[in-house]
């Protein structure tokens, strides 16, 4: 039985992306405020990078998940748990970009994308509950844009699905036409870099295969 693992997001994509390779994570997603961490850390540094950005919201959403809600989890019988948390940002001209959240929004960014290369950070925490030890790391992804026009652009935001994913839009989902190419690891893309997963696992003693397999997690 491998060590079971929790997945500190909502997104489904990391979540199948995990499962793929063998990982069948818990999931219990944090209710950290985005907006608000941002604006705290920005009052104290101005000039954030988008790749630090990403990387703060991973491990503020991984510290509250691995507080509260695995302890409990332990202390109720659960086997100490690999919590992993994720976040994502894309850069465009060095300014961050996060879920659009509204139509407006994800028009307006798709118009200044097309035709053109943006990054997308993908920020990781990952905490071994046994140890108490915990690493982190970013995954940057050049994702270059194709150069749709006015009405691909509103046919996409019609399906709903680009304002509540990080940069407006997926490559696993039904953004992927419009992604002409990219330069580096997809699954960072989709959210969670398997390549850097595997190397912060490492670094904690733990092989990839202590935790891909048969799960100590009970069935969700």
């Amino acid at each position: 039985m491998t060590r079971p693992v929790i997945l500190a997001s909502a997104s489904p994509a990391r979540r199948a992306l995990l499962r793929s390779s063998g990982i069948d994570p818990m999931v219990i997603v944090s209710d950290v405020d985005e907006d608000a961490v941002e604006a705290a850390e920005r009052s104290h540094n101005p000039h954030l990078a988008p790749a630090d950005l990403a990387l703060l919201l991973a491990v503020a959403k991984g510290e509250m998940v691995a507080g509260g809600p695995t302890r409990d989890l332990v202390e109720g019988g659960l086997p100490a748990p690999l919590v992993i948390a994720c976040d994502s940002v894309l850069e465009v001209d060095g300014v961050a970009y996060g879920k659009p959240g509204d139509a407006s929004t994800a028009r307006e960014r798709w118009r200044q994308m097309r035709g053109r290369p943006g990054v997308l950070h993908t920020g990781h925490w990952v905490r071994d509950a046994a140890s108490g030890l915990e690493v982190s790391g970013t995954a940057s992804t050049v994702v270059h844009f194709a150069d749709v026009d006015d009405a691909e652009i509103d046919g996409y935001i019609a399906t709903g699905e680009p304002l509540w994913v990080a940069g407006g839009f997926t490559l696993d989902g039904l953004g992927a036409p419009f992604v002409s190419r990219i330069e580096g690891d997809p699954s960072c893309v989709v959210g969670l870099s398997l390549p850097l997963l595997r190397e912060l696992t490492r670094e904690l003693g733990i092989t990839w295969w202590d935790v891909a397999g048969p799960s100590a997690v009970p069935a969700t």
